[in-house]
């Protein structure tokens, strides 16, 4: 790591399959780092979310399978 490094570490925080009582790693280090000077902690929300075109066009596909296939079994 020399002088002029950066380090991006994500999570998502929404994502914990731990026992209720255990706390996630990333939960603790967020604690533990967040008053660290030269360090940013950053929480993004769904406004942050963008998707690639070709993920929403691949989404569209998908629905209008399962639409053709309720079509098909009422019939």
């Amino acid at each position: 790591m020399g002088m002029s490094a950066k380090f991006i570490v994500t999570g998502d925080m929404s994502q914990v399959d731990l026992p209720r009582h255990q706390q996630s790693g990333l939960s603790y280090v967020i604690d533990l780092l967040k008053d660290t000077d030269g360090l940013e902690i950053i929480r993004l929300n769904q406004m942050d979310v963008i998707r690639h075109p070709l993920v929403k066009r691949i989404i569209d596909a998908f629905e209008k399978a399962d639409d053709k296939d309720k079509v098909a079994k009422q019939n």
